[in-house]
């Protein structure tokens, strides 16, 4: 893809860096596992019963990522009712995590150089989002993000709504920007399609592993962690 070098100008110290949240900022799984003993603990001091969260692991371990309360309550003996599973889902995702970033992305946030501005999109229950956005201090780090779930599950990705967003907060040409994420089955196709350039995170500890399901999907570029993104997008974008 040829561009003007005018229109190259994300890496350095111009344009605007989108992030994706899980696993590409921090690693989803950590989360899972913070919730998963925020319900645990919940669930003994009502039950007394002990072991709700290394049943969960376990599940999550094998590839479990449906069901793992039911599962895990079939597996202590505990007679699974709607109710209850409704209770320990709202505990996982009200807790306040127990998260951090992941140790490349904190040094990209501790070394960038100033003048780039950057923004986030993310998928998910607002109120878990934001939690998550606390614990990990981007809200203080992050000039601009999206929650998409504001607005309704059926603006998540990858509808335009957030895309559109950010380029009116921006004021940037689609060309000057950039969508780092992981999740090719949905994070790259529209800002793709919309002329910003992306970027896949693929974490070797990441929860979503399916590929693109056709080539409108994929990313311009894939890395394995944060280190090589400024790298990574001067290369991409001088070609």
């Amino acid at each position: 893809m040829q561009r003007s070098m005018e229109d190259r100008a994300v890496s350095g110290g111009e344009g605007v860096l989108v992030f994706d949240l899980d696993d590409t900022l921090y690693l989803e799984r950590d989360f899972a596992f913070s919730g998963f003993r925020a319900a645990g603990d919940w669930y003994a001091g009502r039950s007394g019963l002990h072991g709700l969260a290394q049943r969960c692991e376990a599940l999550f371990n094998e590839g479990r990522r449906t069901k793992i309360f039911d599962e895990a309550l079939c597996g202590l003996g505990v007679a699974v009712d709607e109710a209850l599973v409704g209770e320990l889902v709202a505990v996982y995702r009200g807790h306040t995590p127990a998260i951090a970033l992941a140790p490349d992305a904190e040094r990209f946030f501790r070394g960038r150089r100033p003048g780039k501005r950057l923004a986030m999109i993310t998928d998910g229950p607002s109120a878990t989002q934001l939690a998550k956005v606390q614990a990990l201090g981007l809200d203080r780090l992050v000039e601009h993000i999206i929650y998409t779930d504001a607005w309704g599950a059926e603006f998540w990705k990858p509808h335009p709504r957030a895309f559109a967003a950010i380029e009116a907060w921006s004021e940037s040409p689609p060309s000057r920007i950039a969508y780092v994420a992981d999740n090719p089955r949905k994070d790259f196709v529209t800002p793709r399609a919309r002329g910003w350039w992306t970027v896949q995170v693929a974490r070797a500890d990441r929860v979503h592993r399916g590929e693109a399901p056709e080539e409108a999907y994929k990313p311009h570029i894939v890395l394995p962690d944060l280190d090589a993104l400024e790298a990574g997008l001067a290369g991409l974008q001088s070609g």
